[in-house]
């Protein structure tokens, strides 16, 4: 082996050999020239990174579904006036007075009350309303009582021809002393008073839509007035006395009238005060309302 080829092999067992300083200087030429080639290389390439996901916003909080509102909160509806204290509702009879279902009750059933007076007849102007509330009418078999609960279905009988006709209280009467009972034309006529103009009859009721005993609502009613100067005189003397009452004037047929309402037309009060008054004119009378 010549010079050449010695120094040649022991250049390569140099080079490999780990512990040897050339190798240490091989080693960091290469490291560098890796180093150069992979800037030069990224230069000359875009590198598409996957861009960053934007940060989510933050989620809207949960809203709890409204709740239903309260029934008076939702359009709610003007307060139902409340009936007045003074307010008397309505009873309104059958077309006729009577109906035959009327007819049939009285066939099967007794009589809960029986009352003997004077009767007569009575007659108003047209569109006068009764005091059950509906439109008098002189065709309607309908009568006038003072106590009566207001749709009491009786049967009158004239004592002297022994006519007989049942019909129903509609309205208040009379107001005259010693009279029990004031009739329609056609009560009249059933009954063989109109032409008598007055009768001895007897009062049978067969039915009354409330007690007649117990409860109600009274009235004591003071006239007739032949002015209205008089009834408003005694009106303002019955407010002084019974500060508590409701005292009113109102016209009748050719007349006038005054009422006085005790307290929550308590029938007591209202007997005490018809027992008490003794007006200069007229007459007072105790009234069922209802």
């Amino acid at each position: 082996m010549n010079r050449a080829e010695r120094d040649s092999s022991s250049a390569k067992s140099q080079k490999w050999d780990l512990g040897h300083p050339a190798f240490f200087v091989h080693a960091l030429g290469w490291f560098c020239a890796s180093l150069l080639l992979g800037l030069a290389t990224g230069c000359g390439h875009h590198v598409e990174v996957e861009p960053m996901s934007a940060p989510q916003a933050t989620p809207p909080a949960i809203q709890k579904p409204a709740q239903p509102q309260h029934p008076a909160q939702i359009n709610p509806a003007a307060p139902k006036s409340k009936p007045s204290p003074a307010h008397i509702a309505p009873t309104p009879a059958p077309a006729g007075g009577v109906s035959p279902e009327d007819l049939e009750f009285i066939k099967s059933h007794k009589p809960i009350l029986t009352e003997e007076g004077l009767a007569t007849w009575y007659t108003a102007a047209k569109g006068r309303e009764s005091a059950n509330g509906q439109l008098f009418s002189d065709h309607a078999l309908t009568a006038a009582h003072r106590t009566l609960p207001m749709g009491s279905l009786i049967v009158v009988t004239n004592l002297t021809t022994n006519q007989s006709s049942p019909m129903r209280i509609t309205d208040r009467g009379p107001f005259v002393e010693g009279r029990i009972l004031d009739l329609t034309i056609a009560s009249a006529k059933a009954t063989g008073i109109y032409r008598m103009g007055t009768a001895q009859v007897r009062l049978e009721v067969y039915r009354a839509p409330k007690p007649i005993d117990t409860g109600g609502r009274w009235c004591v009613q003071i006239g007739a007035f032949t002015s209205a100067h008089k009834a408003n005189k005694l009106k303002a003397q019955l407010e002084r006395k019974y500060p508590e009452a409701k005292v009113i004037e109102f016209p009748g047929e050719a007349s006038y009238w005054v009422r006085i309402r005790p307290q929550g037309d308590d029938r007591e009060q209202a007997e005490r005060i018809a027992r008490k008054l003794h007006p200069a004119e007229g007459k007072a009378f105790l009234t069922r309302l209802d």
